[in-house]
């Protein structure tokens, strides 16, 4: 079989943010693949904070992209988000293209119990409804969301801010603060907080962050990273011949 192509793609203009993904997913270490990392050009934002961020990045993006098409195998969006470049790349190719959104809840969903629930760390205090909105009316559906889904807990910075304020203890303190209250207050329904995702690309490679603080809690809960989630899928999809 031929190399696995994929294409990484972070849809703003933060090459340290796209240079954060590449030991994650190279850890990964699958057989028989090669990886291409795009960041987007200037003046797609340095941070997607927001919905108007993900539509500008997505309109300057794309024509970037077409012309890699017929060159990879598979296209991952690097943004956690209800990212439109998702929607847009499908407009353009039969290959599988996935965002690492949809990526992580589907992998959450299927390392659920029976009455487990999971829940998502982000950044931004604005993706808490964003997330929470797209997960009930487009992801999951209202009645199964109220089942599965705990809630959004968020750091309180932006996606840029994860690495380029240079406070690693800082932030890991955050990341393990919301992963407590996420623990803590499982958004007011039945079930247990078995699953947390990392809910942001530049999160990618804090799982440990997370495992530290729930080994504290004394609870057992599963981390999903949405970057080596969207990978896995992609990996299956194309291998299948999907």
């Amino acid at each position: 079989m031929s190399p696995v192509r994929i294409l990484i793609i972070n849809p703003n203009s933060n090459t340290s943010m796209t240079d954060g993904l590449r030991t994650p997913i190279e850890d990964l270490a699958y057989n028989n693949t090669t990886y291409t990392y795009h960041t987007a050009p200037s003046p797609s934002p340095a941070s997607i904070n927001d919905l108007s961020t993900a539509s500008q990045s997505s309109t300057i993006t794309l024509p970037t992209i077409l012309p890699l098409i017929p060159t990879h195998d598979a296209f991952l969006v690097a943004c956690y988000s209800p990212h439109p470049l998702v929607h847009a790349l499908k407009a353009h190719t039969r290959k599988p293209v996935l965002g690492i959104f949809e990526a992580s809840v589907s992998t959450a969903i299927s390392l659920l119990g029976n009455g487990e629930r999971f829940g998502i760390v982000s950044t931004g205090e604005v993706w808490r409804e964003i997330l929470s909105t797209a997960l009930r009316e487009e992801v999951l559906g209202p009645e199964r969301a109220r089942a599965v889904f705990a809630g959004v807990v968020t750091l309180g910075v932006s996606a840029g801010e994860l690495h380029e304020d240079g406070e690693e203890g800082e932030v890991k303190r955050k990341v393990q603060a919301a992963t407590g209250r996420l623990i803590a207050d499982d958004g007011g329904g039945e079930g247990r907080v078995s699953v947390v995702v990392l809910g942001c690309a530049g999160m990618a490679g804090m799982e440990e962050w997370v495992r530290e603080k729930v080994k504290k809690r004394g609870v057992d809960v599963r981390v999903v990273d949405g970057v080596k989630a969207g990978v896995g899928i992609l990996q299956g999809l194309v291998r299948g011949n999907f």
